[in-house]
């Protein structure tokens, strides 16, 4: 991948750049930045720039049959850790090795795509991947082994915070002392889930939400897209390109979380003095603990952040307002005067606590119903 490829992020390629040009390439680094971006790709064109011994700050002019293995992801220095799980065709001990293939393809299909993209591609989105221990033992052994081209061998830990305690305890002594030539590149969206003693280990590469300059930019070129309707669709992905590349085949996930949430939202409001209404809540309950954790767990940071574009429009913070809505009927600025100050923190923690019990495998039915009754009294909460 060239650094070219990469959307914005220009002071950090070139912190990258400097550094690998200066050999002064630490032994591990943590990319944290939020979903869309680009810390993956930048992870990859890095460690295209450290094997293929390129110059002049692009992945060209160094081994060129180096550069070439790259197009498919496929050097042998080159390592990958992810989070998986069971699925049809790997029925026992998944390790990352297992699902090379699956990975190479959405890398090449999309860089810049998020774990919930991931398990689509695996088919287990009703399923929670993590890095396992059994990974870490993996990861020991792959890079106990000599260089294949003589040189560097870089690891790349996507989602490193997937990793559970006992696999992060295993890559700890390892993390703090690799094998000469060893590169280790973690990627994480949420820095805090990770353990202290992995993070105090790493040089830390904060990277920023997307510009909508730059999206609207690649948008254009990517998708030769009119340029309003890219300045629309920049606005709405609030800095992820991910999101954005999703709007423009409306494949985004969001179409359908905005219709479960609209229907959700009108529901609770119905339903505080109407006892009918609450079949339908549970209804809706049912239908979603249908779709997989990793589903719900989406949805609901979908509503967490729903609800606070809602506040900020009811306090007239629009300029921070990306949201649009699609829904029949259901306008944004209809809904926000219901979510205000007396009512915001406790629909905020309601909502967390949903995510942390789903996320560890309580009963979706019965979250989501609590959460719902709960919400028919939050929305009628007075300022």
């Amino acid at each position: 991948m060239l650094f070219s490829e990469i959307l914005g992020q220009t002071h950090i390629k070139s912190h990258l750049i400097t550094s690998a040009d200066n050999g002064r390439i630490p032994h591990a680094q943590l990319f944290v930045g939020p979903e869309g971006s680009g810390t993956l790709p930048m992870a990859l064109a890095y460690a295209q720039y450290i094997l293929c011994k390129n110059t002049s700050g692009e992945n060209t002019g160094g081994d060129e049959k180096c550069n070439a293995r790259f197009k498919n992801f496929s050097h042998p220095d080159l390592h990958f850790a992810f989070p998986v799980t069971k699925t049809d065709a790997v029925k026992k001990h998944p390790v990352s090795s297992k699902f090379l293939d699956d990975w190479r393809q959405m890398l090449n299909q999309q860089p810049y795509a998020n774990l919930f993209d991931w398990y689509r591609q695996l088919g287990v989105e009703n399923r929670q991947g993590q890095i396992s221990v059994e990974e870490a033992q993996e990861i020991v052994k792959s890079l106990a082994l000599k260089s294949y081209e003589g040189g560097y061998k870089v690891m790349i830990i996507w989602m490193a915070e997937k990793m559970n305690t006992q696999s992060a305890n295993k890559l700890l002594k390892l993390i703090e002392e690799p094998p000469e030539k060893t590169v280790f590149i973690l990627i994480a969206e949420e820095e805090e889930q990770l353990i202290n003693t992995i993070r105090s280990r790493c040089q830390i590469l904060h990277f920023p939400p997307l510009t909508e300059e730059v999206i609207m930019e690649a948008l254009v070129n990517k998708f030769n897209i009119d340029k309003s309707i890219a300045s629309k669709i920049a606005h709405q992905s609030n800095g992820n390109f991910n999101k954005a590349a999703d709007l423009v085949y409306k494949d985004s996930e969001d179409i359908q979380f905005e219709e479960w949430f609209v229907y959700w939202v009108r529901s609770a409001f119905k339903a505080k003095g109407n006892k009918s209404a609450i079949h339908n809540l549970i209804s809706w309950s049912e239908e979603l603990a249908r779709a997989g954790r990793e589903t719900q767990k989406q949805f609901l940071q979908f509503c967490l952040d729903y609800f606070r574009q809602a506040l900020m429009h009811n306090y007239n913070a629009k300029a921070l307002v990306y949201t649009e809505s699609n829904a029949d009927g259901f306008q944004i600025e209809k809904f926000a005067p219901f979510v205000h100050n007396g009512n915001i923190l406790d629909i905020t923690s309601e909502l967390e606590s949903a995510i942390y019990h789903i996320e560890r495998n309580g009963n979706a039915k019965i979250i989501l119903t609590d959460l719902s009754i709960k919400l028919t009294r939050l929305l009628h909460k007075k300022s």
